[in-house]
């Protein structure tokens, strides 16, 4: 596929173009690696490499056009001289992809946790309306039948176009994309035509990257203010968790129509007669529309607020009450959110990808209040837990006092420590158990974990597992928190194959 250059940059803001802008344009890339004959190389700067150091090879590789921030003598080539290359880069691939977005319908979903879940839902509500789906998300890429890991939550600008239209080729009429605070402060949905914008909640995240969290709100922001507000769509509309404190904010002055979800009697979208246990969650949802019995095998009342976003981006797309129950009812579960493994142990083992300590306090106060609601053969809470490396450090002492505030036994171990001292992490995520009134047990004491609160270190995460489930009984709960889903563990800048699920299979077949 070929381009009219000219035609290519229609829309983007450029300061001077110097060379022909008639030629045509073979290709993108914004890898200069990725270049062929006859291609254009847009110089982003990129979190580790700056892309303008690589204009030379892109040039050597066939590059006859490059976009960039910095004025530059190319060789003959055309310069395309912009503010801002990502920006360009993202509104080139629109182009250059014929504006995908513009003939899907788009549902971008933003916030700290929540997203994935939520993405399953629609995926399951839009399947059963008898459309054609696509998800973009943390676990994977998905539509037709490919399916394709993600390495990243949200794909770069001309990735993502790219993507959109292969899903356009293959039928696709509903896409569903997380959209990660990096990628709307990388400008990587800039051009994206969005029908809908989800606010799920906001808690510290991503703090190595984003500073403060008024910063990390003003990213989520993006999607409402500089994406859907700016979105050529008809009828497009917001949905906020108004029970999150900044979910009235995010949405203050957009100028759309906003379904509110929460616990409250004024949201638009509202649950209520809630009840939980191991094998899933009931409520009753009051709509707009009406009143919708639910039965989901999803559990904890932070999957009540994910069924309350997909809810409501049903209501605003006019999905029927009984397709909207249909498709809830038929999700079973999702890859490592609250998934549990099933034994014949009689032990509750729960694996999820919890790596906040908001996210954390929400699984353990949803399986606490699991356990008080059985009240026959009550049984203790062990929960095996560590903080990645090269990450934001805030949060790991007050996950340390999460997992202490209600868990008996807090097994600290390592999630992925990258290029980290493990017990150094370790270290500062003791911190916050060190500030509860806890036990530190030590190893050879530890069978009598029972008398008295507290925590054990473990620092190689198989290990933890293993005594975590060695130490469990019948009727006691095991949580493993912090990678969910994902099979491999990252130690330096190596990945070894590693999953929570395996390892916790393995302990309880050894049991």
């Amino acid at each position: 596929m070929t381009m009219e250059l000219k035609r290519l940059i229609e829309g983007v803001e450029v300061k001077r173009v110097v060379g022909d802008s008639l030629k045509e344009v073979e290709g993108i890339a914004y890898h200069s690696k990725q270049i062929g004959k006859g291609f254009l190389f847009a110089a982003i700067r990129g979190l580790e490499a700056d892309g303008h150091r690589f204009i030379e090879e892109a040039i050597q590789r066939g590059a006859e056009v490059i976009v960039s921030e910095e004025d530059r003598d190319v060789s003959g080539r055309t310069l395309i001289l912009v503010p801002n290359s990502r920006q360009a880069l993202a509104r080139i691939s629109s182009n250059f992809y014929r504006d995908p977005s513009s003939r899907l319908k788009l549902i971008g979903i933003t916030g700290t946790n929540g997203k994935t879940t939520t993405t399953y839902l629609l995926e399951s509500i839009f399947k059963k309306a008898g459309y054609t789906v696509g998800v973009l998300g943390t676990i994977n890429y998905r539509f037709g039948q490919k399916v394709t890991p993600a390495p990243n939550t949200t794909p770069e600008s001309l990735d993502l176009q790219r993507i959109l239209d292969e899903m356009l080729k293959e039928g696709t009429s509903h896409v569903v994309m997380e959209v990660s605070s990096h990628a709307l402060d990388l400008d990587r949905v800039f051009a994206c035509q969005f029908d809908a914008a989800v606010f799920t909640n906001l808690t510290s995240e991503h703090l190595d990257y984003h500073k403060t969290l008024d910063q990390y709100f003003e990213s989520k922001k993006k999607l409402f203010f500089d994406s859907l507000v700016k979105s050529r769509k008809k009828r497009c509309f917001a949905v906020t968790n108004i029970d999150d404190p900044r979910g009235e904010k995010i949405v203050e002055g957009i100028g759309l129509p906003i379904i509110r979800y929460g616990l409250g009697p004024t949201c638009e979208v509202a649950a209520d007669r809630v009840t939980y246990s191991f094998d899933g969650l009931s409520c009753r949802i009051r709509t707009p529309k009406g009143d919708l019995p639910i039965r989901s095998k999803l559990i904890g009342e932070f999957n009540v607020y994910n069924i309350l976003a997909a809810v409501s981006v049903g209501i605003g797309m006019g999905v029927s009450l009984e397709t909207l129950k249909e498709g809830v009812d038929a999700l079973d579960g999702v890859s490592g959110r609250f998934e549990k493994v099933e034994n014949t142990k009689g032990i509750h083992v729960v694996v999820d990808y919890a790596h906040t300590h908001d996210a954390l306090e929400r699984v353990l106060s949803g399986l606490k209040r699991i356990v008080e609601s059985e009240t026959q053969n009550r049984g203790k809470m062990i929960t095996v837990f560590g903080c990645g490396g090269d990450r934001d450090r805030t949060k790991r002492p007050l996950m340390g006092q999460v997992a202490g505030k209600y868990s008996d036994l807090a097994i600290l171990t390592s999630d992925n420590p990258r290029t980290e001292d493990p017990l150094a992490i370790l270290e500062e995520v003791e911190r916050g158990l060190k500030s509860l009134p806890l036990k530190e047990w030590h190893p050879d004491e530890v069978e009598s974990w029972k008398s008295k609160k507290g925590y054990l270190k473990v620092a190689d995460r198989k290990k933890a597992i293993r005594t975590a489930v060695r130490l469990a009984q019948r009727s006691d709960t095991v949580l493993i928190a912090g990678k969910g889903h994902e099979d491999y563990q990252i130690i330096g800048k190596k990945k070894f194959p590693f999953d929570d699920r395996v390892e916790a299979r393995k302990a309880l077949e050894e049991k």
